[in-house]
């Protein structure tokens, strides 16, 4: 049976990985700072999903069976590279309108769904996921010790997202957004490109 210090310390393993700016955080920031808290708790929600579905693979062990294969990992980063650029092309082009062109947005619920696309798309998170799980596992692990471990990292992942929504929708983060909107989108988009070609450059590496 895991121990509760273990379970912590696997709880903290993860938001170490999964409180670093990413992607996944950065747009998450962006969206909340240009739109406010609702939309972006909803693309939280979507990225809060696909990080427990790759949760879920790697807790049954296909993390490790998917880390072995070249041709799944090949498609899967450059999928995931290719969205990225589609993201860093959107920015772009938001980074490049005045800033009389920022409007609140309609229909929220396409957010989720953008979320979900980000985060399933980076194959890189299960070996985030696995790394954090075998903490809590030694030659002994019980399947308990897995859905438990498994449970606290969703956890953390939620709680992390929720955060960047809360604490970038406030209005002294919108405010600055305001003023420096392009030059935030401007390197948003660059970041995004940079982690594209990286992934798409991974891809192709041997």
């Amino acid at each position: 049976m895991i121990s509760i210090p273990t379970l912590l310390a696997v709880g903290a393993a993860f938001w170490i990985v999964a409180v670093t700016p990413g992607p996944a955080n950065l747009s998450n920031a962006a969206v909340a700072m240009r739109y406010g808290r609702k939309t972006s708790m909803i693309y939280g929600a979507g990225l809060s999903l696909a990080l427990i579905l790759w949760g879920l693979v790697a807790a049954t062990g296909m993390g490790a069976l998917l880390q072995t294969s070249a041709s799944a990992l090949f498609v899967m980063k450059l999928l995931g590279g290719c969205y990225l650029l589609y993201l860093a092309w959107q920015t772009g082009k938001s980074a490049a309108k005045p800033r009389e062109a920022i409007v609140a947005v309609s229909g929220t619920g396409r957010w989720f769904w953008r979320g979900l696309i980000l985060n399933l798309s980076n194959p890189k998170t299960v070996i985030a996921w696995m790394a954090a799980l075998s903490m809590g596992l030694d030659s002994q692990g019980t399947v308990l010790s897995v859905v438990l471990s498994t449970i606290v990292c969703m956890v953390v992942a939620i709680l992390n997202n929720m955060m960047y929504s809360l604490i970038f929708s406030t209005g002294g983060m919108m405010a600055v957004y305001r003023r420096w909107c392009r030059w935030i989108d401007g390197i948003s988009a660059a970041i995004f490109s940079i982690a594209g070609l990286a992934l798409i450059r991974s891809a192709f590496a041997r």
